[in-house]
């Protein structure tokens, strides 16, 4: 599937998101301090935004950053996800992407993703917070950290703890991908 399509199918998934919750495009944008007339381009598929922003986009529809993967599932899977049969979500912004790791099952709270972060990419402009615990382990790469004020240099094998609510930034100032796995357990979805 090429990636126009994906980012078609996602903002197919955005807008079906958005209008269940009964929010209007303009409602959306001030939620995610976004504009409204990037919330559209989003829908249309026309932008690619970076790790933080689909973050802050699936907060404030009341869903998680794996159940953007959803839009482009030919239904649920087994509990195995072959490596060639992942969801993917690239992001040219962020010079990176976010594979889903597991399927999207009713029931399951467990939230692995791998982060791919090309040379100069970064989750975002600013550090943001997660409202869950996350877990982070780098798997290649020497990425940086930002946890709140510090930011820490790390190497393949380091893992790192992320409070729920805390800031944090991934950043890849290395001339090789950064790979990192972060697990979160799905928070409790908010009724609207």
């Amino acid at each position: 599937m090429s990636r126009a399509l994906k980012q078609q199918l996602v903002g197919e998934q955005v807008r079906r998101l958005r209008e269940a919750s009964g929010l209007s495009l303009r409602s959306l944008a001030k939620h995610t301090d976004f504009s409204a007339s990037f919330i559209s381009q989003l829908e249309h598929g026309l932008v690619s935004p970076s790790i933080n922003s689909m973050e802050r986009i699936a907060g404030a529809l009341g869903v998680t950053l794996v159940e953007f993967f959803a839009a482009t599932a030919n239904g649920l899977s087994g509990s195995v996800v072959r490596s060639a049969q992942r969801k993917r979500l690239a992001s040219s912004w962020s010079r990176g992407s976010i594979d889903s790791l597991a399927p999207l099952t009713p029931g399951c709270r467990l939230e692995p993703v791998l982060i791919t972060l090309e040379p100069g990419g970064r989750s975002g402009k600013h550090p943001v917070a997660a409202p869950v615990e996350e877990f982070a382990l780098v798997l290649a790469g020497g990425p940086l950290v930002t946890l709140g004020p510090d930011q820490h240099k790390l190497r393949v094998g380091d893992a790192v703890r992320i409070l729920a609510r805390e800031l944090r930034l991934w950043q890849n100032p290395s001339k090789a991908k950064a790979r990192i796995l972060i697990v979160s357990l799905r928070a409790a979805l908010k009724s609207r």
